[in-house]
């Protein structure tokens, strides 16, 4: 049916889009994946790096990353068949927070949060203002929560960049209302239904 207005039934019509098969809303996949360091966010990389869709035996089906993480940057990603629900938690329209535990060298002090929670500016405009707290120190490092809702690139680091500190480690504890909790590095698992809804709730998808 190429008519503007014809109608399909899930489970019965053969519906594409650009001659790819859409997934049934059964066959819809939503993961999570605890990405280690080294790998890059996306289905194939030029340069021959290895992919996070290397990390998910079992799964036959074709899952593209929600948004990114740096190469060097570890932590919650999810990966999911679903374009509508993938486009709106990444869309800024729908400000889905991210979260993020940053170690940066020295000290970091009050005033340099207040920066963070204020917001900064950056090349490609103000970065928005940002959730930042102290977790604590160790050594000559210190941990900081950071929660933003803005989707720039590399946001975090280039933020804490514009705050004369430096990153050491970054890793993504959260997405919306889902945490990474005690997955393991390298590990993936499928999201609860409820977990699924909830992400849905919050981009008015329900």
């Amino acid at each position: 049916m190429r008519q503007p207005g014809a109608k399909a039934v899930w489970g019965i019509d053969d519906i594409r889009v650009d001659g790819k098969p859409v997934p049934n809303l059964s066959d819809r996949l939503y993961l999570m994946l605890n990405k280690p360091f080294g790998y890059v966010s996306s289905l194939r990389d030029p340069e021959g790096r290895p992919v996070v869709t290397d990390l998910l035996p079992g799964i036959n089906e074709r899952v593209y990353p929600v948004g990114r993480l740096d190469f060097d940057s570890l932590g919650l990603l999810l990966l999911t068949n679903d374009g509508e629900w993938a486009h709106r938690l990444t869309h800024p329209r729908f400000h889905v927070s991210k979260t993020y535990k940053v170690t940066v060298e020295g000290e970091v002090s009050e005033a340099t949060l207040r920066r963070l929670r204020n917001g900064v500016y950056l090349e490609d405009g103000f970065s928005e203002p940002a959730k930042a707290s102290l977790i604590g120190r160790h050594g000559d490092q210190t941990d900081l929560r950071i929660t933003v809702t803005s989707g720039k690139k590399r946001l975090v680091r280039r933020m804490i960049e514009a705050v004369d500190c430096r990153v050491v480690h970054l890793i993504r504890t959260g997405f919306g209302v889902i945490e990474l909790g005690n997955l393991k590095i390298g590990r993936y698992r499928r999201l609860e239904p409820e977990e699924v809804e909830a992400m849905k709730k919050l981009t008015g998808l329900d």
